[in-house]
């Protein structure tokens, strides 16, 4: 970027600003325009254009677009997807390197569909899509704690502030859609949405999507009351014309052709977001496979945007931090994610998406092997990072397998290890990028999603 002249203050400048100040176009752009960050970072380089437009990805892309689903709290692998039936003979036994005893899962597995996968009773309904599943039984972490451990799942690091992995996508790829945002958050925390030092117009927008809110107000503040559409068009046009005097006269400022470019989007999203916000435009019959809750709602939202172009949709889905009741509390959020996720899978597959968008489900860690005094119907699991699991579907992973493995009693990984890194290398070499060259120039130094770390999960790759 170029660097700030700051010899001259031209009036027309200062004037120019002034406008933009007083210049409300409609409170959705404005409020859109925060959305998207504060502004750029001065001294940082992009290596592509400053836009959203659409880039086609270096390498051959097998996914297009991702639903990332976030199982905030840690499942517990051993309940959900890594069954481990020869616990039964070890139950309430001393194990060496564990506290407490050996506390096998409380729920029955069932091998399903032609793959034969291990799945849960707590999935009913994923279950019935085994097929299309890609279980990785061998994540593993060094970090045992719930907030770092999810910045590091969600941006690359436990401890600096960097962009999250959505944002390193549409930096990557652009989006194809012009009146949506490329990426959009349905729920989480700002770690999951952030550009950090990336440009801003990459942030993920937040929305406050839930059924009971109106279409146009998931967004807030997106259509003005004051203004008509004829208006604000008239201003956006203004404010180019005045772009262009200035950098023809001053210099290019890209924090304000940013904001800009945020509030041409803000113009169109005003119908395209009303649109594909309004889950009610769903057939019954859709809707029903989703469920009644908000969480189902959020899934089909999810559809609805990745059907228009939108590059990536981040969904909060927690509620797994299961340290007593296991039994019933695995039961009880298992539920509320198993048919509306697997609704999504079949919808998209009907639909023909599935092939191109990547659904990736899975929490920051796992859970013991182990539970604190005697096996009982309160018994629950301790945080564990040396071993837990994930699953993806669509968007170019080998479907109906489960890929690496545990040992006989989950507690660690013996085959086939994917750390986080390396789950974001494989992500980024589905969209089309080789993880080592996707960076950014900041403070002197060139950033990237993977920092110096990340390996392929080449057996994951169809």
């Amino acid at each position: 970027m170029d660097t700030p002249n700051c010899s001259n203050q031209i009036p027309e400048a200062n004037s120019r600003r002034e406008f933009l100040r007083q210049t409300g176009l409609s409170m959705g752009t404005l409020a859109f325009g925060t959305m998207l960050s504060r502004g750029l970072i001065t001294d940082a380089r992009a290596e592509g254009p400053l836009n959203l437009k659409v880039r086609a990805a270096p390498l051959p892309a097998k996914a297009k677009h991702i639903i990332h689903i976030f199982a905030g709290g840690a499942p517990s692998h051993l309940d959900t997807f890594d069954y481990k039936p020869g616990m039964k003979d070890l139950a309430e036994k001393s194990k060496a390197g564990q506290a407490g005893v050996i506390f096998p899962t409380p729920f029955e597995f069932k091998q399903c569909g032609k793959s034969g996968l291990a799945i849960s009773e707590i999935f009913p309904k994923l279950q019935e899509v085994a097929d299309d599943l890609c279980i990785i039984r061998s994540m593993h972490s060094d970090i045992p704690a719930h907030g770092p451990a999810s910045k590091l799942l969600h941006t690359g690091s436990a401890i600096l502030t960097k962009p999250s992995l959505g944002s390193w996508v549409l930096y990557g790829l652009g989006t194809e859609s012009q009146d949506l945002p490329g990426f959009v958050s349905l729920g989480g925390q700002v770690e999951a949405r952030q550009a950090a030092f990336l440009p801003s117009i990459y942030q993920g927008a937040k929305t406050t999507f839930r059924t009971n809110v109106a279409a146009n107000r998931v967004i807030p503040n997106l259509q003005s009351e004051f203004t008509n559409e004829d208006a604000q068009r008239k201003q956006l046009d203004l404010v180019h014309q005045l772009n262009q005097q200035h950098i023809q006269t001053v210099q290019k400022d890209e924090q304000l052709e940013a904001r800009i470019e945020s509030f041409e989007l803000a113009f169109r999203m005003q119908t395209a977001a009303t649109d594909a916000f309004d889950i009610s435009k769903e057939s019954q019959k859709t809707r029903d496979a989703y469920g009644k809750t908000e969480l189902g709602a959020k899934l089909l939202c999810a559809r609805r945007l990745v059907e228009r172009g939108v590059r990536f949709v981040q969904i909060d889905a927690g509620g797994w931090d299961h340290h007593t009741n296991i039994q019933l509390a695995a039961a009880r959020t298992g539920a509320a994610i198993d048919g509306p996720a697997a609704a999504l899978i079949k919808d998209l597959k009907e639909r023909g998406l599935l092939s191109s968008t990547l659904v990736i489900w899975g929490g920051e860690f796992g859970r013991t092997p182990t539970t604190a005094g005697r096996v009982n119907p309160n018994s629950g699991r301790d945080h564990w990072s040396k071993a837990y699991c994930a699953w993806m579907a669509g968007g170019g992973v080998k479907a109906g397998i489960n890929y690496g493995e545990t040992d006989d009693i989950g507690g660690e990984v013996v085959s086939n290890g994917v750390d986080v890194h390396d789950l974001h290398a494989t992500i980024l070499r589905l969209m089309g990028f080789d993880h080592t060259k996707l960076s950014y120039r900041y403070n002197g130094r060139d950033f990237r999603l993977t920092d110096n770390y990340g390996e392929v999960a080449e057996g994951i790759i169809a």
